[in-house]
């Protein structure tokens, strides 16, 4: 399941920039959220978010290190933060709560919050942790 998203990349307190942010969904991989960027390279940009992540920052703030998500306070509850960190640096986006709660609704009719573990094919995951050896 994907869904593209028209989020802000924030510059400054004035300025911020259009960006289209594909997040990408699957059953067979249930306890995350792709999400791919779109910027000015060859290559889009990928992250991974952890799809808990995202519900628990629609209504706080959630995560640390290299992904923040919150909500936003004193915007009422049309927008949310998701500051992504690495070694380039670091990238503040302004999404819409509503693209993120229809987006995970949407994951949540394939896969209901708590039932992931039953999605996974865990010979296959063994199998592959073996074959790193």
């Amino acid at each position: 399941m994907e869904r593209r998203v028209a989020v802000q990349l924030v510059a400054s307190r004035d300025y911020s920039v259009p960006l289209c942010v594909r997040l990408r969904y699957e059953p067979t991989d249930p306890y995350v959220v792709r999400a791919v960027f779109f910027v000015d390279c060859d290559e889009p940009v990928e992250w991974v978010l952890g799809r808990d992540l995202l519900a628990d920052g629609l209504t706080g703030s959630a995560g640390c290190a290299d992904v923040r998500i919150w909500s936003a306070v004193g915007r009422g509850d049309r927008w949310m933060y998701i500051a992504l960190v690495s070694s380039a640096g670091t990238a503040l986006l302004e999404v819409p709560v509503r693209d993120i709660t229809s987006f995970l609704q949407d994951t949540e009719a394939l896969v209901p919050r708590g039932t992931e573990s039953g999605y996974i094919d865990w010979d296959a995951e063994l199998a592959h942790l073996r074959s790193q050896d």
